[in-house]
């Protein structure tokens, strides 16, 4: 597991590229038959990619949680963003077709994931999050999440909002997570953008063609940033930072977040016009 510290927004300012890239950029992801996995001291969020192929690969807390189980006191939410799989959790068997969710709660000891085909494996998408509540594991098809479309073609920014883990649906301790579809002629999200002090967020990007790319706009409002991201590749975003993008076509990303709440709509809005 690989532990990442938090960040100051000054010292940001003086960051280079590589630098920010460093910190916040999420590489190597979805390496078949291998789990990955990042440890975000900003709000302790754990991300992850599993992708089992000839053989199931299981859920292990690691040396840096000091945990006897992954989740003694964390919980997690889980998409497919890859071929037909399933999540045994302490028994019981969870089938996911592509874009399926499971929320797993806190307390479940025996996590193992399966590719149905090994030659077209899972891609399992990780968030977890601390928890001091235990709440049901829950299947979530795609066709169950709460959808909202979003957007105009005049702003380029037409899209299809899917809540898997929120206050109105599946429960949750602190985590909340979804994904963003944007349609065909699109290329922004989260824009205009925002700040929510009382969360942080990780993006995780896909669907993205191997000549393409996503300028992920990140940094204080008055001190904007970007960092370059390709294909299955996610991006850790602090409370203090906007987090938007603009790719060079439309693409998908995963949105998970923890913190203080779990409102959706709290948010603090920056207008375009005092971007810098």
């Amino acid at each position: 597991m690989e532990v990442r510290s938090a960040s100051n927004p000054k010292d940001v300012k003086n960051y280079d590229t590589g630098r920010l890239r460093e910190e916040f950029l999420i590489q190597g992801l979805f390496a078949p038959g291998e789990i990955k996995m990042v440890y975000s001291q900003i709000d302790r969020i754990i991300t992850s990619s599993i992708v089992p192929t000839d053989k199931p690969l299981k859920l292990e807390a690691g040396a840096e949680l000091r945990a006897e189980y992954f989740l003694e006191r964390r919980e997690m939410g889980v998409i497919n963003i890859g071929q037909k799989g399933s999540i045994i959790v302490d028994g019981v068997e969870y089938e996911l077709n592509n874009t399926d969710g499971l929320y797993v709660g806190k307390g479940s000891k025996e996590i193992i994931f399966k590719s149905a085909d090994s030659s077209k494996p899972a891609k399992f998408y990780m968030n977890s999050a601390p928890a001091h509540m235990t709440y049901p594991n829950v299947l979530i098809p795609i066709e169950e999440a709460e959808h909202e479309h979003l957007g105009t073609q005049a702003e380029c920014n037409v899209r299809t909002i899917n809540r898997y883990i929120h206050v109105n649906g599946v429960k949750s301790c602190q985590l909340v997570m979804g994904m963003t579809i944007l349609d065909s002629g699109s290329i922004w999200n989260t824009m205009p953008c925002h700040t929510h002090d009382r969360r942080m967020e990780v993006y995780l990007y896909f669907n993205i063609p191997a000549d393409g790319i996503v300028f992920h706009y990140m940094g204080e409002p008055d001190e904007t940033r970007h960092i370059v991201v390709r294909n299955e590749e996610a991006v850790i975003s602090p409370s203090w930072s906007i987090h938007s993008g603009g790719g060079t076509r439309n693409y998908t990303f995963i949105w998970g977040m923890v913190g203080e709440n779990q409102t959706f709509a709290d948010m603090d809005h920056c207008a375009i016009k005092d971007l810098k």
